[in-house]
């Protein structure tokens, strides 16, 4: 019952939030930040329980659903250390957004049931061991998202909304297409049953079938060409969305395509692998370019979030331990840092109504720890030893150079260029004349503000300087995936 726990607490919130009188709503962010602390302390503790040196799945629950013609779905829950982490990265960042949206007025019982509903969704993907329930949980997602960005948003918030749900929705076709062909095949949706087992012929060439599940992954991570639809999501979705976006939505991608592209159809990935690692440094180099002609704070962020994103398809291409290692370590990594990135840039908007570069300049002296917040989560972003993007970069870049040395020296220029557009920014932004326009801006005061900028500043120095913690578990996961790559 833990994970089901873990997994169905928001939706509980979510419920009794729904449930508060009108004139008592504005309590609904107290029940959803009771919850959503109620759910990390939980994690806390399976995560604390783990045993790092177990290669399977832990904590499992797996009971009959339902029968549908020769298939019996199974509600199957589980987690290894692929996914503990990123159960754990769900209920901390889904804390952090309940904080960041308590200055919110609109229609408050809908919002704080939406971002709960939306909690549920991702950390349902992270732990189903069945492909039909992964699917549930994967496709749930987009009616709190949509509702979110539509509703709460900002700018065109109802054309991106219904941009990220068509870009969804067209590559979850693709993948229910892959998914199908690989139940037909085994006689079964089972995740677990299906890494394990020599998938030799489907209904399509295996190629088209690694393909369908790719694309469906690939938009979500998202890898150039598939990323459009998330500088307009970020753009005009509230700080909480964006950070909830940026910090766990984009790495269901990258937990899919490890979790199903390369476990189940590793011979497959292998001979794709080139192109992998090929799309991803072309992702890393061109998300860099592209942010470095951005006017708009959040669409910067955003864009940047493609380039290290092009840093997990790298890692994964390059089909080694230590790279895919270092790719789920990004994804932890960019999860905190771009949580915390969007928080500052949040926060900032809150107070001067307007994110364009040109306009902004000076804003340390008014807004001292705002500025610290988005110039310390800048540094991370780009890589400053100590923090949790070195490590991450670091070990994506020596785990890959063996195989594909190329394609880590053409990351490495999106590295350089990444130092270029954080400090352009921060110089543009944070300091540089005062600008009397902003005399009466104020600093961060509230308790809920300290606190999600300093528990966010924590966990990128905790990962940065304590690597092990995350990275004893990732590796006994991957052993067996690794395991099944032709040699």
């Amino acid at each position: 019952m833990d994970l089901t726990i873990v997994t169905f607490l928001p939706v509980v919130a979510a419920a009794i939030i729904m449930l508060l009188p009108q004139q008592q709503e504005q309590n609904a962010k107290y029940v959803a930040l009771l919850f959503a602390l109620a759910g990390l302390a939980y994690s806390l503790v399976l995560f604390a329980g783990f045993d790092i040196h177990a290669s399977g799945y832990q904590l499992v629950e797996n009971n009959k659903w339902v029968d549908i013609g020769q298939f019996e779905l199974r509600y199957h829950l589980g987690v290894d250390g692929l996914s503990m982490p990123l159960v754990l990265l769900t209920t901390f960042l889904t804390v952090a957004a309940v904080l960041v949206s308590f200055s919110i007025k609109l229609r408050p019982r809908l919002y704080f049931a939406m971002l709960m509903l939306l909690s549920t969704s991702v950390i349902g993907v992270f732990v189903s061991v069945d492909f039909m329930l992964f699917f549930l949980f994967w496709e749930l997602e987009l009616f709190p998202m949509f509702l979110l960005i539509a509703i709460w948003g900002s700018g065109r918030k109802e054309y991106s909304a219904t941009k990220f749900v068509l870009y969804t929705i067209a590559g979850s076709a693709f993948m229910l297409l892959g998914i199908l062909a690989l139940a037909f095949s085994a006689n079964t949706f089972d995740i677990e049953v299906l890494s394990q087992s020599e998938i030799k012929d489907a209904i399509f060439p295996l190629s088209w079938v690694f393909l369908f599940l790719f694309i469906g992954f690939a938009v979500k991570l998202p890898i150039v060409p598939l990323h459009t639809w998330l500088p307009d999501a970020h753009g005009d979705a509230p700080t909480a969305v964006s950070v909830m976006l940026a910090g766990v939505l984009l790495k269901m991608g990258g937990y899919g395509l490890i979790r199903m592209c390369v476990s189940i159809l590793p011979a497959t990935a292998d001979d794709y692998s080139v192109w992998l690692a090929g799309i991803g440094a072309f992702s890393v180099l061109y998300g860099a370019f592209v942010t470095l002609r951005q006017t708009d704070v959040k669409r910067l962020i955003a864009y940047s979030s493609v380039s290290h994103m092009g840093l997990v398809l790298l890692g994964i291409g390059a089909m080694g331990k230590e790279s895919m290692m270092g790719a789920t370590y990004q994804m932890l990594a960019h999860g905190v840092v771009t949580g915390m990135l969007f928080t500052s840039v949040g926060l900032m908007y809150e107070r001067t109504h307007t994110r364009e570069i040109a306009r902004l300049g000076g804003l340390a002296r008014q807004m001292p720890l705002i500025a610290t917040g988005l110039v310390f989560a800048g540094f991370a972003s780009l890589g400053l030893p100590a923090l949790a993007g070195f490590v991450a970069e670091v070990t994506v870049f020596l785990g890959s150079f063996e195989r594909y040395e190329w394609a880590v020296l053409l990351s490495l220029g999106g590295v350089v260029l990444s130092a270029g557009y954080i400090l352009w920014t921060m110089q543009r932004t944070m300091f540089g004349p005062v600008r009397h326009d902003w005399d009466g801006l104020t600093d961060a005061k509230a308790w809920w503000e300290h606190a999600v900028v300093l528990g966010l500043a924590a966990s990128v120095i905790l990962l940065g300087v304590y690597p092990a913690l995350m990275m004893d578990m990732i590796g006994p996961a991957l052993d067996p995936i690794v395991q099944r790559l032709p040699a």
